[in-house]
């Protein structure tokens, strides 16, 4: 059994680097199957995660090239069949973008139930809730979520609760379905943002994001893209209270300081020095 041994009680000094946010880094390589080009993606953290969507795109035909350790090439031209290998979907939870973004591209998803971490009861209902608005059917052919559409069309789509996934694969389906896109009750954490300015750098048209009402536009092509992920706000924090645990004197390297602020706040409540 593999285990850390921690021995406490020292203060934590020093300088760390914080890596690309999983969550919005996941969702990124999954929507490059929407770009009509090639394109690269920076500050990519190294995860199984990651590497297990790379070969993901890879089985279904996509050329996926590590530049290095944080930067990936992908040119998914040769993605001929929306169709995502079972035994890597049942690995992790992300796999369900691979519905949106094949929907999105080729009006049709073929995406075995994800899999990944086991944090209780997380079914897809708002997903496919928001796949219906705008114009799919789903069924469950062999234990995988079969999607399809003649077209889609854009629509009001109101979520019964507040969800990433769901307002990821909303965003992913209606940016280049015909028409305008209105999602409400939408997620505003920045890995929604991040996607969103991803999407919008290829020529995406995809107002609103953050806050919880988000306007798409759909359009029939998007170009290829140089662009950074965003730094990780959790792995960030979980430095910031270890600092303060430890009554330690730390530099937090590639942050977006407002991504922070709400445990900024506490931190200096109790007493933390944060600049």
């Amino acid at each position: 059994m593999e285990k850390f041994v921690i021995h406490g009680g020292k203060p934590l000094h020093g300088t760390v680097q914080i890596s690309g946010a999983k969550n919005a880094a996941v969702a990124l390589v999954a929507a490059t199957i929407l770009c009509d080009e090639p394109c690269v993606l920076e500050n990519v953290p190294e995860i199984s995660d990651i590497t297990k969507c790379m070969k993901i795109l890879r089985e279904m035909g996509a050329e996926v090239r590590l530049l290095d350790k944080n930067t990936i090439y992908f040119d998914t031209k040769g993605i001929e069949k929306p169709e995502v290998p079972y035994e890597l979907a049942r690995t992790m939870r992300a796999s369900c973008y691979f519905l949106g973004t094949l929907l999105g591209r080729f009006h049709e998803a073929f995406v075995p139930m994800p899999g990944g971490c086991d944090l209780g009861d997380r079914p897809i209902d708002q997903h496919l809730k928001a796949f219906k608005a705008l114009g799919a059917s789903d069924e469950i052919v062999n234990g995988a979520n079969h999607v399809t559409a003649n077209e889609l069309v854009g629509n009001q789509i109101y979520f019964d609760f507040v969800t990433v996934g769901a307002t990821m694969n909303a965003i992913f389906a209606s940016v280049k379905a015909k028409g305008l896109t209105i999602i409400e009750n939408a997620a505003k954490e920045p890995h929604i943002v991040d996607l969103a300015n991803f999407l919008n750098s290829m020529g995406a048209d995809i107002r609103g994001a953050g806050t919880d009402v988000i306007k798409i536009r759909g359009v029939n092509y998007l170009k290829g893209v140089t662009y950074a992920t965003i730094p990780d706000q959790i792995e960030a924090g979980t430095y910031m209270v270890a600092a303060a645990a430890t009554k330690g004197d730390v530099v937090i390297a590639n942050v977006i300081p407002k991504h922070l602020e709400s445990i900024t706040a506490k931190l200096r409540k109790v007493g933390v020095n944060v600049e």
